[in-house]
């Protein structure tokens, strides 16, 4: 064996890592009560540890210790491993040094600084054939199996705290340096020196004359891996936005309104997805806080600081992944990947980006079917991906409506799969035969076809498809020319195919196809007045002006779709009345009567009034802001209704959706707003109101 010039100790985990984990969680936590604390306050509480200090000192100095006992006061040297009970006798310090490390350690001890070899941010790395194959799912960092990806290096917890030395004479040479000398007979220290040396370091500690910490959140080591410095393409824009709270008084009654329904959800549904108002129960669909994470930004657009940083305490100590739901990857995908990214864009918490790291790794098994066209459901506790039990296909909107977040995260993380993955989706739907550009709602994962007997609508299953095609291509810098072009032949079909008007009052309105496209339908979800948003963005970058026209028509119907009910709210489906009906406009019918607290319409006006400037957008938006708090507010929250037909009779659903709070109340208050909170150049909103950064590619 060749000698080193080194000498290795291994320093094995003697406390054990659950306890370790208590004490820095118990730590943190003190840390935090003291944050809050007011300078009075501190310095009372100094006064009281001042007088039971000097208390002690004066005791101290009066008790006599005799010299045959004072070794067993003296404090343990860390060489002296033997006082641990799980520790047996034979761990001298000789037998340390020459213990023989594991292949673990001897791997971690021969590795080299991660980002030695790592390519920059701004390179793009080979995308492999299989994307899924190089993605590197999120580990337990006690995990003792090596890892192949360059970019993630999972170290044990027995060698955490050992720091390398890496010179350019020692490259990959682990090296421990001591000031301690290691002797056979180290000397006594004077114990009166070392308690006084002590008492004066505790003093100074306590009396320090920092000011108080602002509330903010806590300085931590995140629990999932997060992409070195070198790799996070930090978000210039989002990262220098300032939120000051509300400026007049439409805003604060927006902020008053969420802070009502916050405080029901904090009090009775904490870190569960959803808010029964009505009962003071919290509800689970997927069991990953929906409402708390996906509240995380509007929280901070609002200047809700508190509570924004309690919220995110519970995302570090609480959000886990590993439950046994069956999640949908759609809805976990906007709602959960989305507001953990936007928290990290707005805030700059790395622990954000963290948890969407590790969310992204695991809902990256829905890509992994035989045409990448991905699966709809995602099991949370085997990792694997599958359809729903009633239909083996994936919705079109669904596979379609993914790409902003994983393109985001691939960009944060360096990793470039995930963007591949969900790019590679909108390649299969660009090569589709459609119909003037309008697509049938479901898609088959096993062959990647379009089923062209399914229905063609911009309602539900529909959607957002439309709407991801031009935000991708505003994300990516207008890049991409074939998300342009397929967006511009879509809005083309929907004015040729979908477009139709009223009789007696000329209303715009969009319908659906039936029958393999052949059948028109006067129906319009209430999820198709996004589109006026959608295309008044459009026209902002570029588009034709006529697209901007067709969205103040249509968004004029969407209002009225409120206005015109007893309620002053919108139902979630309406029907039309066309060829030569005069009878009226629309009608609804009974089961579709319900109101589920949803955003489109506010949203819609909100894109109209950055763009116009027009002030009428935001009385009508007053008027939807007052319906909803008289009819939907209830003692601890919002709750959706069954019936907007009948004021005395909306039989309450006792359900308040998460989207109420991510998207409905923060488009209200940026809609109130009296300038604009963000450029519309600069970022882009996905389908769940949550802000993003757009790229220069």
């Amino acid at each position: 064996m060749e000698e080193s010039g080194y000498t290795a100790v291994y320093v094995p985990d003697y406390v054990g890592h659950q306890h370790s984990s208590i004490i820095k969680s118990k730590v943190r936590t003190l840390r935090r009560w003291w944050n809050r604390l007011s300078r009075l306050q501190k310095s009372i509480l100094f006064m009281l540890i001042m007088v039971v200090v000097i208390f002690c000192v004066i005791l101290s100095s009066l008790s006599w210790v005799p010299e045959q006992n004072q070794n067993h006061h003296l404090p343990m040297s860390p060489l002296d491993l033997n006082h641990h009970d799980n520790i047996p006798n034979s761990h001298s310090l000789d037998a340390i040094i020459s213990e023989p490390k594991s292949p673990v350690m001897n791997q971690a001890f021969q590795q080299e600084e991660p980002n030695t070899h790592r390519e920059p941010a701004d390179v793009v790395p080979q995308i492999q054939s299989n994307p899924w194959d190089d993605l590197p799912l999120a580990k337990d960092e006690t995990d003792d199996k090596g890892s192949d990806n360059e970019n993630v290096i999972v170290v044990p917890s027995q060698i955490a705290g050992l720091q390398p030395d890496f010179s350019d004479d020692t490259k990959g040479q682990f090296k421990v340096t001591t000031t301690i000398p290691i002797t056979d007979n180290p000397p006594k220290p004077d114990l009166k020196n070392l308690i006084a040396e002590q008492t004066k370091e505790n003093i100074r500690s306590i009396i320090s004359l920092d000011p108080v910490i602002p509330l903010g959140p806590k300085k931590s080591k995140p629990k999932a891996v997060v992409p070195p410095e070198s790799v996070i393409q930090k978000s210039t824009y989002i990262s220098r936005l300032k939120f000051t709270g509300p400026e007049n008084h439409r805003q604060k009654e927006v902020v008053a309104a969420f802070k009502h329904a916050w405080a029901g959800y904090r009090n009775y549904s904490w870190g569960k997805d959803h808010l029964q108002p009505i009962s003071g129960r919290g509800q689970d669909w997927f069991g990953l806080g929906l409402t708390l994470v996906d509240s995380l930004d509007t929280l901070y657009i609002m200047d809700l600081k508190k509570e924004f940083y309690e919220a995110r305490d519970w995302v570090e100590d609480k959000l886990s992944f590993d439950n046994s739901k069956n999640v949908n990857l759609f809805e976990t995908t906007i709602r959960v990947m989305g507001g953990l990214l936007s928290a990290f864009h707005l805030s700059g918490d790395k622990m954000f980006l963290s948890k969407a790291n590790e969310l992204g790794s695991i809902l990256f098994v829905g890509f992994k079917s035989p045409s990448g066209i991905p699966y709809s459901d995602i099991d949370m506790r085997t990792k694997k991906a599958h359809g729903p039990q009633w239909n083996p296909d994936s919705t079109t909107s669904e596979v379609s409506t993914i790409q902003l977040e994983f393109r985001d995260l691939s960009r944060l993380t360096g990793n470039p799969a995930f963007e591949h993955a969900a790019m590679n989706v909108s390649i299969i739907l660009h090569k589709q035969n459609k119909n003037n550009g309008l697509v049938p709602i479901y898609i088959s994962p096993k062959d990647g076809k379009l089923r062209s007997t399914a229905v063609i609508t911009l309602g539900a299953r529909g959607d957002s498809y439309y709407e991801y095609l031009l935000k991708q291509w505003i994300q990516t810098g207008k890049k991409i020319d074939f998300l342009r072009d397929d967006y511009l032949q879509a809005v083309e079909g929907m004015r040729d195919k979908l477009l139709r008007r009223t009789t007696l009052s000329n209303l715009t309105y969009l319908g659906e196809l039936e029958g393999s496209g052949q059948a028109f339908r006067p129906k319009m979800d209430h999820l198709v007045c996004y589109l006026p948003g959608t295309l008044a963005l459009g026209y902002y970058h570029g588009l034709p002006e006529w697209h901007l026209d067709l969205a103040k028509s249509l968004l004029h119907t969407c209002y009225l779709t409120y206005r015109l009910q007893p309620t002053g709210l919108a139902p979630e489906i309406t029907y039309f009345r066309h060829e030569g009906d005069r009878s009226g406009d629309f009608y609804v019918k009974p089961n579709d009567a319900h109101n589920l607290l949803r955003p489109e319409t506010v949203e819609s006006l909100w894109y109209l009034h950055e763009i116009t400037s027009d002030p009428m957008y935001q009385d009508w938006g007053w008027e939807i802001f007052e319906s909803f708090m008289k009819y939907t507010r209830v003692e601890y929250g919002f709750t959706s209704i069954n019936s907007v037909l009948d004021p005395r009779e909306t039989r309450p659903r006792d359900m308040m959706e998460s989207f109420f709070l991510a998207e409905t109340l923060k488009y209200f208050y940026l809609l109130f707003s009296d300038r604009p909170l963000f450029d519309l150049k600069s970022v882009v909103f996905n389908t769940e109101a949550h802000p993003l950064p757009v790229y220069d590619s």
